[in-house]
């Protein structure tokens, strides 16, 4: 068979490669920036071993490559449960509107859009209560539906702004316990109750806010911020993770970017 006979591609085997490297593409998106990156690398040179070996007809190479790979892949299931995970939140979610961004989040056919968040306002917001060692967990949606939580809170519907955040979690506020949730620019919920993770690796000294946001950054695409009452440290979290800042302005490109 000659590998470089290309009259004979078809139409379909066209967007057979097309597929499969838009797959690889989204994996990579997945795992990129965790420990899972390595091992995905890891995976993509041992398989492209495996096909050089079955080209040459190494026989027994081969066999035992393809073997290792068909055993690994139940390891694999264990590995990338948390990017799997996420996978499948994505295309079995019930939001039209999550649907509808698929294309835009990989960036194959789009530019980066601006975050329509007023994210200034939410920065500005917890660095005041960080100040004042107010306690605040504000969970900002992005594709996933969060309305397996905001069932538990009070329905709100005001524009996000500075003042307002302040108020909802001032201390002496009918509605500063529980968690805020944000769409768009909109607060559509208050007092919130979110799933409290399990993780036993989270260190003791962080208390309910945080495994709260850890939790629910877990079961949903959703990122938080979380102001500690003890320490008025401010705390990132995303996809069940804590994310380092150096100062609010990274903070706030940062949060453009993963809401963009």
């Amino acid at each position: 068979m000659d590998l470089f006979d290309w009259t004979n591609i078809r139409i379909i085997d066209i967007v057979d490669i097309v597929l499969v490297a838009f797959l690889l593409y989204y994996l990579y998106k997945l795992v990129k920036g965790t420990v899972a990156i390595n091992i995905f690398f890891g995976i993509v040179i041992l398989y492209a071993t495996w096909k050089i070996t079955e080209l040459l007809e190494m026989e027994m190479l081969s066999k035992v490559l393809g073997g290792f790979l068909g055993v690994g892949m139940l390891a694999l299931v264990v590995v990338f449960q948390q990017e799997i995970r996420k996978f499948l939140l994505l295309l079995g979610s019930t939001n039209f509107r999550a649907r509808k961004k698929l294309f835009k989040r990989l960036k194959f056919f789009s530019e980066e859009t601006t975050a329509n968040t007023n994210i200034n306002a939410i920065v500005n917001a917890c660095g005041k209560m960080g100040t004042s060692r107010t306690g605040a967990l504000i969970v900002i949606q992005r594709n996933n539906s969060l309305d397996f939580v905001k069932s538990t809170g009070d329905a709100m519907n005001i524009s996000v702004n500075q003042p307002i955040i302040e108020s909802i979690f001032f201390k002496n506020s009918p509605l500063h316990d529980g968690a805020m949730i944000i769409e768009d620019n909109t607060i559509t919920t208050t007092r919130a109750i979110l799933p409290v993770s399990n993780d036993r690796n989270i260190p003791l000294r962080f208390g309910l806010r945080h495994r709260a946001a850890i939790g629910i950054t877990e079961k949903s695409d959703a990122v938080c911020l979380v102001v500690s009452e003890e320490n008025g440290q401010i705390s990132y979290v995303k996809e069940g993770d804590f994310v380092l800042f150096e100062d609010m302005e990274e903070l706030k490109r940062i949060l453009e970017k993963d809401l963009s």
